[in-house]
């Protein structure tokens, strides 16, 4: 259980740092950044990949049932690890509190119900993502992380750590919104990654 929080801590400061890479490239633009910084996101995930880390939506559509519970434990290892990350951004002389909280807030405008069905298409491109990686065919991660963010498509972990870089007075007087938007979200995600198993049939995959 240890090896598999301290690989789900890893694996959320990977994505924290894209995440970082992120919003830093899109201080000067509207909400998501220019698309280098979309591109330069990558990064987390080949490091996912490239060191057999455990991230949530990476492992979400190759569980069992049994294993539920474990996944939830990878996800409270990636939020850690995007907390480090978010944490280092406050040292930052980029104002990159501002630039999270523009996500936030679109986030939070859009609704629980609306970013949990958005959300399965970005647990669906992780997935086919992964599939690819673990077959050393990158080409599809390169377009696919890109795809999610310029669609608008939220990923529990990269918005795990938007979330914690926003100023903790904003974060403390939406808490209940935030925590519903989040559980959405993550459901959403879940819903995507599995997918595949859900329309096709297992000869297929």
């Amino acid at each position: 259980m240890i090896k598999l929080l301290r690989s789900s801590i890893f694996a959320g400061i990977a994505i924290g740092t894209a995440g970082f890479g992120f919003l830093a490239s899109g201080i000067q633009s509207e909400v998501y950044g220019s698309l280098v910084g979309a591109v330069l996101f990558s990064f987390g995930l080949l490091t996912v990949l490239g060191y057999k880390l455990k991230l949530y939506t990476g492992t979400a559509g190759y569980i069992n049932r049994n294993e539920v519970g474990q996944l939830f434990l990878i996800l409270l290892g990636n939020i850690i690890g995007c907390l480090c990350v978010a944490l280092l951004t406050r040292m930052s002389p980029m104002d990159i509190q501002a630039s999270a909280q523009k996500i936030m807030e679109l986030r939070l405008g859009t609704g629980p119900l609306r970013c949990g069905l958005l959300a399965i298409g970005c647990g669906f491109i992780m997935t086919t993502c992964v599939q690819f990686g673990r077959q050393g065919q990158y080409l599809p991660l390169l377009l696919g992380v890109p795809l999610f963010i310029v669609c608008g498509f939220p990923h529990c972990v990269a918005d795990a750590f938007y979330f914690l870089c926003v100023p903790v007075a904003f974060v403390k007087s939406h808490i209940l919104q935030v925590l519903t938007l989040y559980i959405c979200i993550v459901l959403g995600n879940l819903v995507g990654c599995n997918l595949y198993r859900i329309v096709l049939e297992k000869d297929q995959y």
